[in-house]
């Protein structure tokens, strides 16, 4: 198992709950301080790049119009690690392709940080949430399609090296393809695709892309790898998934002792405690199927977070939501975790959030590095768990 150092970028400087309705999309960005953000860009880059010296390596994502995660362009973050880091593979997941009108763009950003990296990327992709569609123009119907139809664009991009050819797809029709630079990875960058529902995962499966799952605990997760071992084999491929083609991710901070790791995890509690979102954001007409809206209501898993809300760091411990403590604790955490859902590859350490300091930051990064990270490279799956 590799861990990736992982933050949204965020910043944590906001106005009280009661002032505003949604933390995404509306919230006006008045309350931004160019400043301190700049200030917040650098330290995040410093800590990517520790990461990268101490051996880990690192992934960046993107949202829109949110202070939880301001990287509205990860490519561009992309670039200046692709430059300034040395030996550490580079995520991205992903490219919300989804919602961007030209695919054979994201083919030449994602080839070109590969030259620059010398094939270091990992190339994700995603649908996109829900609360990313207004922020787009988008339209929320027929989303998977148009992000597997995009995919199909790119990958043909990243593989024809013979002069320019067309594509006429459903939502895509380009003419004259033929991009400059080409991966330097051959035939293309490992592709991952995050999923956190059973259909979405199988269809993962199927086409052999890497699964990134994201905060779905011990019985989600277990789900959603089971589904894509499903798709694996359905595709006709022999033998068990090999676990590099399994990511999963959880807040985690590490300390030298088991207050010290719960008290940074605490503050990384901020990424879920802020999240306060409508349901007119979370759940737009045409995003989530029939099915998934009964089941919703059924469950009573719709509408918006109570004000307030204070998520318990003991529940998203036992939940598998959150891994902390001394290096042999959250080893064990993570061991348990990874025999209940049958293993997995990489570990996506979102180990940033909120009013998490610098140089508390920085001691969680180091600790995994040298404590935790050369453990988890010898894991293997119990008789127990793989039955």
């Amino acid at each position: 198992m590799r861990i990736f150092h992982f933050s949204e970028g965020a910043f944590h400087h906001l106005p009280e709950e009661e002032d505003y309705t949604s933390v995404r999309v509306s919230l006006p960005n008045r309350y931004y301080d160019p400043k301190i953000g700049a200030d917040l860009y650098h330290r995040f880059l410093d800590e990517w790049l520790l990461a990268d010296d101490l051996g880990l390596d690192v992934m960046v994502n993107e949202h829109h119009q949110t202070p939880t995660c301001v990287d509205p362009a990860a490519p561009l973050l992309l670039s200046i690690l692709a430059r300034q880091s040395k030996k550490a593979r580079l995520l991205i997941l992903g490219n919300p392709i989804a919602n961007r009108n030209q695919p054979v763009r994201v083919a030449e950003e994602m080839a070109m940080i590969d030259v620059i990296s010398r094939g270091r990327l990992e190339c994700g992709f995603v649908r996109s949430v829900p609360y990313e569609v207004p922020a787009a123009n988008s339209n929320p119907n027929r989303m998977t399609e148009r992000m597997y139809e995009a995919l199909d664009l790119i990958k043909a991009a990243w593989t024809h090296h013979d002069g320019p050819f067309s594509f006429e797809g459903r939502f895509h029709h380009h003419r004259m393809v033929n991009i400059w630079p080409r991966p330097w990875q051959q035939p293309h960058p490992p592709i991952w695709i995050s999923s956190t529902s059973p259909d979405g995962s199988m269809r993962v499966g199927e086409g052999g892309y890497t699964i990134g799952c994201f905060h779905m605990g011990f019985e989600g997760t277990r789900q959603v790898f089971g589904n894509y071992r499903k798709g694996w084999a359905k595709a006709g491929r022999a033998g068990p998934v090999p676990e590099d083609r399994l990511g999963y991710s959880a807040l985690m901070y590490v300390g030298d002792t088991d207050a010290e790791g719960r008290a940074g995890a605490q503050k990384l509690l901020w990424y879920l405690s802020h999240n306060k979102l409508p349901i007119y954001f979370k759940n737009p007409p045409g995003y989530n199927s029939l099915d998934a809206n009964v089941k919703a209501l059924r469950t009573g898993k719709v509408g918006t977070r109570e004000q307030g809300f204070v998520p318990d760091l003991d529940h998203e411990i036992e939940s598998g939501t959150v891994f902390c403590g001394n290096p042999d604790t959250v080893y064990k955490q993570i061991k348990k975790f990874y025999d209940h859902v049958g293993g997995f590859g990489h570990l996506l350490s979102m180990g940033q959030a909120g009013f998490l300091e610098h140089d508390e930051t920085v001691k969680s990064i180091t600790l995994q590095a040298k404590e935790l990270a050369p453990r988890l490279a010898e894991l293997k799956i119990t008789a127990q768990a793989a039955e």
